[in-house]
């Protein structure tokens, strides 16, 4: 049986995950050099999801104004 259409969300899953899927977690790992290649790929420590915070874009916009008033 499906959803009715009004009832999914819009976002999908919007808040943040605690940990990260098993192949995310081995990429990670991998990339910070803990993966060995005769490795299990179960059992895995749980790795935690970083918050990126994302500067605001209004900090550019009021020093271009204060160099160059004219320009709008």
């Amino acid at each position: 049986m499906s959803m009715d259409k009004s009832l999914k969300r819009k976002g999908g899953m919007t808040r943040t995950r605690c940990v990260m899927k098993r192949s995310e977690r081995i990429i990670k790992m991998i990339e910070d050099g803990k993966w060995k290649d005769d490795q299990s790929p179960y059992n895995l420590p749980k790795t935690r999801v970083l918050k990126v915070a994302l500067k605001k874009k209004v900090k550019k916009e009021a020093e271009a104004e204060v160099a160059d008033p004219k320009k709008k």
